[in-house]
C-alpha cells in the first residue's frame, strides 16, 4: 500500500473514466524520457536517485557541523535565493511548531534566511536582531555571483569579522556551492571555509535533499536521517509507470487532463499554517519546471480555512480556470479540545465534545463539496503526519510528479531560460561591466 494516498474521487464529473487509461501511453513515454535520460534536460536528473545515492561521508559531516553550530550560535543566517532558500525554509517550518522561534524555553539555534530579496529594511532589521548574539553563516550559491545572496553575504561577513575577527569569522562561515567552479568555490579555496557540494546534476528547485537543505534543516533540529529514509521509501514506491499503481504519476496525468480542458491555474492548499512555505517551494518547483513555450499550469496557493475569507468567493463563483490540490495532514502534531460554555453565547455548543482538528477536517470536507459542486475540480494528497519521514516522501512525490508532468506537456522540466531576462535588464540599469542596452 502506498505511503501517501491520492484521493481523486471528486474528479468524476471533470474527468471521464476512459481518460486516465488513455494517458498511459503518454505517461510511459514520459517515464522513459525521465528514467532512461532520453528527454530534454537529461543531465539534471541526479535528484532521481539522490535518496539512495548520496555522499554518506558528507552527510555525517553535515550532522557534525550542525551540532557545532548549535553549540556556538544563537542564529544561523542562511543566505540564498530560489531553490537555495525555499526548500530549507519550507522544511524548517514544516518540522517545527508555529511559535518555536518565540518560545523562550526553546534554546535551539534559530535558522533565519537572508539574501532572498533586495530589501534594505529586511537586512537592517536582521542585523539589529542578531546584535549581541553569536551567529554563523551558511552561504548557498552555485556561482557565488547571484546578486541578492552576494549582497547579503558581503554584509553579514563584514559583521562576522567585526564581531569575531577575521580568523574566527572563517570558522563561522559554512559554504554550499559547486565542487570545482565559480567565484564562491574560489573564495572557499582561498579562505578555507567549511564547504559542502551542490551536485552538478541537480537544479536548485530539486536541491532540498542535498546539503543546500540538509544543513539548515539539521541545525533547526530536524531529523535528516528520517527525511532521507522517507525520500528513499518514495523512490522505491514511485518508479512504476502504471497509473493504477503510482500516485505521483497519476497526479501528473490528472492535472494535465484538467489543464487541457481549460483549468490553467492550480491552487495548492493546506489546512495547517506551518505549511505555507511548502506551497512556496511547490510554486517554484512547478512554475519554473513547466512555464515555458507559452505553456504550463500557473501555480498558486491558498492557506485554509484562512483564505476562504478572502479567496473563497472567487474560488466558488469566479472564472472556471482553477483546479485545487489539497495536502491534508491526517494526524496533526497536536490537537485541542473545544471547552464547554454554559451560556452558549457564541452558539458553539454543538461542537462541545469535539476537538479543533475534528472541526478543521469537517471544514475541509465541506469546502471540497462546495467547490466541486461549484465546478472546481479538487484532488487531495493525504499525508499521515508532519514527521521528517513524511516530508521526505512528500518532497520526492512532487519532484517526480512535476518532472513527469513537464514531459507530458512537451517542455524541458529542468531548465529556466526565462529567469535570466530580468537579471540582464537589472545589470544594464546598474551599469554592470559587460552589460549594455541591446
Amino acid at each position: 500500500m502506498a505511503y501517501l494516498k491520492l484521493d481523486s474521487s471528486k474528479l468524476n464529473r471533470f474527468v471521464n473514466s476512459n481518460e486516465v487509461p488513455e494517458m498511459q501511453a503518454l505517461v510511459n513515454a514520459a517515464n522513459r524520457e525521465l528514467r532512461d535520460g532520453t528527454g530534454a534536460g537529461n543531465n539534471y536528473r541526479e535528484w532521481l536517485h539522490l535518496p539512495t545515492n548520496y555522499d554518506h561521508q558528507e552527510f555525517e559531516r553535515i550532522k557534525k557541523d550542525a551540532q557545532q553550530i548549535q553549540s556556538d550560535s544563537d542564529f544561523l543566517i542562511v543566505i540564498g535565493i530560489g531553490g537555495s532558500y525555499l526548500g530549507a525554509k519550507m522544511a524548517v517550518d514544516f518540522l517545527h511548531g508555529d511559535f518555536d522561534d518565540l518560545n523562550s524555553s526553546n534554546h535551539q539555534t534559530r535558522v533565519i534566511f537572508a539574501g532572498n530579496s533586495l530589501s534594505s529594511s529586511y537586512l537592517h532589521d536582521l542585523l539589529e536582531l542578531i546584535d549581541g548574539h553569536d551567529f554563523s553563516i551558511n552561504m548557498v550559491s552555485k556561482s557565488g555571483t547571484t546578486t541578492e545572496p552576494s549582497v547579503a553575504f558581503r554584509i553579514f561577513r563584514k559583521r562576522l569579522i567585526k564581531q569575531y575577527g577575521a580568523k574566527e569569522a572563517v570558522n563561522r562561515i559554512y559554504v554550499t556551492t559547486d565542487a570545482k567552479n565559480g567565484a564562491l568555490r574560489q573564495e572557499v579555496n582561498e579562505k578555507g571555509y567549511e564547504s559542502f557540494i551542490i551536485p552538478n546534476g541537480i537544479g536548485g528547485r530539486y536541491s532540498v535533499l542535498t546539503p543546500v537543505g540538509l544543513l539548515p534543516i539539521a541545525v533547526s533540529g530536524g531529523d535528516i536521517d528520517q527525511l532521507m529514509l522517507g525520500a528513499h521509501k518514495a523512490e522505491d514506491e514511485l518508479d512504476n509507470p502504471d497509473l493504477t499503481q503510482n500516485n505521483a504519476y497519476r497526479y501528473a496525468a490528472l492535472r494535465n487532463i484538467l489543464y487541457r480542458k481549460g483549468y490553467g491555474v492550480e491552487l495548492l492548499e493546506n489546512y495547517e499554517p506551518n505549511m505555507r512555505m511548502f506551497a512556496e517551494w511547490w510554486k517554484q518547483l512547478t512554475g519554473e519546471s513547466e512555464g515555458k513555450d507559452h505553456k504550463g499550469i500557473f501555480p498558486a496557493s491558498a492557506n485554509l480555512t484562512t483564505d476562504l475569507h478572502s479567496l473563497g468567493q472567487y474560488i466558488q463563483q469566479g472564472r472556471r480556470i482553477l483546479m485545487e490540490t489539497v495536502v491534508k495532514v491526517n494526524h496533526p502534531r497536536h490537537d485541542v479540545d473545544i471547552p464547554h460554555n454554559d451560556k452558549n453565547t457564541d452558539e458553539l455548543q454543538y461542537l462541545e465534545g469535539h476537538t479543533v482538528d475534528y472541526v478543521n477536517t469537517r471544514a475541509y470536507e465541506g469546502v471540497v463539496k462546495a467547490h466541486t459542486d461549484g465546478g472546481v475540480p479538487v484532488m487531495t494528497v493525504n499525508i499521515p503526519d508532519e514527521s521528517a519521514y513524511t516530508l521526505g516522501y512528500l518532497i520526492y512525490f512532487f519532484e517526480v510528479a512535476i518532472a513527469i508532468s513537464g514531459y507530458l506537456n512537451g517542455v524541458n522540466p529542468f531548465n529556466q531560460p526565462g529567469v535570466e531576462e530580468y537579471k540582464t535588464n537589472m545589470f544594464i540599469l546598474l551599469n554592470k561591466p559587460g552589460y549594455t542596452n541591446k
